[in-house]
């Protein structure tokens, strides 16, 4: 039986300073595209927690744009390959062409959804043109000595095509097939970020690093003027036009988002990001969509953060803030209907689990891998724990999604996280270190090194490089040897992980082998058949009930098991590119998963 997806809380974009990231909608405007690691995400505009995932690329992705027919996307990655594949049903794959010898920066679809023209930073060159069900050459994409920042094709007959690259020109193109026509120089003085013609193919407008916006006649590519000098005064890294060609909107490094009258020349709407007149990098706009087929006219830009900001006339701040991870989650823990999850280079989030939506957890956060996080079971206020490579252990309120106290310094590497009874318990490379109240409050040395713990009421099982699992007491701040040790395991364990009522251990090792104990006095073996994993388990996770455990591996899968039947299995295959890091039960039949692909995931057991 295979575990059902029930939902996809995607990833943010990947987002790249001093460079643009593209943003792309489909022709109804109910979903945007954008690239995020090695995947592709498709998010629904009105339920950012829907969404679809493409994970065929095998490289790091880099663009997303829906054909104007809305039934395929055509994506590019850092290795210059593009695939088009089908966004309407199942994503299959149409084609995947090889383009340049380097990163794909951006691709635009002719409007008969036939032709598509891609452009980045190549070697002997920097775009070409193919069609999109064969892969066939259908013009050359010349006349630039620097990578091509962007391009975007006229919709209408005759075919134009418009590319702006780094140095510093703009190039129009007769088609098809796509052949040069001029070099457009003089406009821009620094490289040009962004290219797009009007829906009615009338004018295209280009912005870049210059903080300039120069507009040109849609079928000859003259140069008609400049309009808004000094408004922006950053790099102007996105352009989208609205469906009514008369307006267009511009994202930029000085935070800004603006609407802009083409024909007066000026900005009529303008969203500042960020906390008063104080520069944030964060903040800076990286890319903007005006997404078409909506009444509504919502615009929604992009952060170096990778938040989605959704924006709509007459509101000066945004209507919405989208969250996720850019980096790979690398930790995960949930505390009542909040799911929490850590990436690699510190950012900590709190998952609403009622709407699929995260907020950041404010405060001091780590500055990289967050390597563990684990609930207080007594505390009348809700508190969860998080340690780092940064070396520290950090607290934070569930209720405020905020990190309280100041951090406590560890000196040393965590190599995992429990608590029990007010106290956490972290192992270093070779002792097991105690904390209560944000103070040191004892240590056990150890002549093993830990890999992973776990703790329920007074007791606390440590698993160990030696294919060990060691049980401790805890008395008050006291940890004391039992001499008892579970020796199953025939290579390094690697995930621990007690039953809700404590009376069952499972124990995760690093080939993939899962074993279930019973935590009498005896610590008698329930079941050694958990075995379906071909790689490292990382994270187990028992449901209420204590009947079954839910097991997540760097092999990509996603596994729960039964006690009463281990020899079957539910599984989600392929279930987070470059591995699973953390689970957790929802509740009875709802698994959440976390993953290398920075993405949090639902699963239905029942299906």
């Amino acid at each position: 039986m295979s575990l059902v997806s029930d939902a996809i809380w995607a990833a943010s974009p990947t987002t790249v300073r001093g460079q643009p990231t593209p943003l792309s909608s489909d022709p109804k405007g109910e979903r945007i595209a954008y690239a995020s690691g090695k995947s592709i995400f498709l998010r629904s505009i009105d339920d950012p927690a829907v969404s679809k995932q493409y994970t065929q690329h095998t490289a790091q992705t880099t663009v997303a744009r829906f054909s104007p027919s809305g039934y395929y996307v055509a994506s590019g990655d850092a290795s210059g390959t593009v695939r088009v594949w089908d966004c309407a049903g199942e994503g299959a794959t149409k084609g995947e062409y090889h383009i340049i010898a380097g990163r794909i920066n951006d691709l635009a679809w002719d409007g008969d959804s036939q032709r598509i023209i891609a452009v980045g930073d190549g070697k002997e060159r920097f775009g070409h043109c193919i069609t999109a069900d064969s892969g066939n050459s259908v013009g050359e994409i010349s006349g630039h000595s620097s990578q091509i920042n962007s391009v975007s094709i006229r919709q209408q007959r005759p075919l134009r095509a418009a590319t702006g690259s780094d140095d510093t020109s703009l190039v129009f193109y007769h088609g098809a097939p796509f052949k040069f026509n001029t070099s457009l120089r003089g406009q821009h003085n620094r490289f040009v970020f962004g290219t797009a013609f009007a829906p009615d193919g009338s004018v295209f407008a280009s912005v870049g690093a210059d903080k300039r916006i120069w507009l040109y006649d849609g079928k000859t590519g003259e140069a008609k003027g400049q309009i808004g000098e000094g408004v922006h005064t950053g790099s102007i890294f996105g352009i989208s036009w609205a469906q009514d060609s008369k307006r267009f909107v511009t994202a930029s490094a000085d935070q800004t988002v603006r609407i802009w009258d083409p024909e007066a020349g000026k900005a009529i709407q303008t969203w500042r990001m960020g906390e008063g007149d104080v520069p944030s990098i964060p903040d800076q706009q990286m890319g903007v969509v005006w997404p078409t087929g909506r009444s509504d006219g919502l615009v929604i830009s992009v952060d170096l953060e990778g938040n989605l900001n959704y924006l709509v006339s007459g509101n000066p701040e945004p209507t919405r803030v989208v969250r996720g991870h850019q980096k790979n989650i690398t930790a995960a823990g949930s505390s009542g209907s909040t799911f929490f999850t850590g990436s690699y280079e510190g950012r900590v989030l709190a998952w609403d689990l009622a709407t699929g939506l995260a907020d950041k957890v404010e405060g001091d956060s780590h500055s990289n891998y967050v390597a563990g996080f684990t609930a207080s079971e007594s505390k009348a206020e809700a508190e969860i724990f998080s340690v780092g490579w940064d070396d520290t252990l950090r607290s934070i309120s569930v209720s405020s999604k905020i990190f309280t106290g100041s951090a406590s310094s560890l000196n040393f590497q965590p190599k995992g996280i429990a608590t029990t009874a007010n106290v956490v318990l972290i192992p270093g490379s070779d002792s097991i270190v105690l904390y209560s109240n944000g103070q040191k409050s004892g240590s056990l040395p150890v002549n093993y090194v830990p890999t992973s713990i776990a703790a329920h009421g007074s007791t606390v099982a440590v698993g160990g490089d030696d294919k060990l699992v060691h049980i401790y007491t805890l008395s008050g701040t006291d940890l004391k040897e039992t001499g008892t040790e579970l020796r199953r395991a025939t290579s390094a364990v690697s995930a621990l992980s007690f039953s809700t009522l404590g009376d069952k251990l499972a124990v995760g090792a690093s080939n993939g082998k899962i074993y279930a104990f019973e935590t009498s006095a005896d610590w008698k073996l329930i079941t050694d058949r958990w075995s379906a994993h071909t790689a490292r388990i990382t994270c187990i996770a028992w449901d209420e009930s204590g009947e079954f455990a839910a097991s997540g591996s760097l092999d990509t899968n996603v596994m729960v098991w039964s006690v009463t039947d281990p020899g079957k299995r539910i599984k989600a295959l392929n279930a987070h590119k470059d591995g699973v890091t953390g689970v957790a039960w929802e509740k009875a039949g709802k698994v959440l998963s976390a993953g290398g692909d920075a993405s949090v995931k639902l699963w239905n057991v029942g299906g």
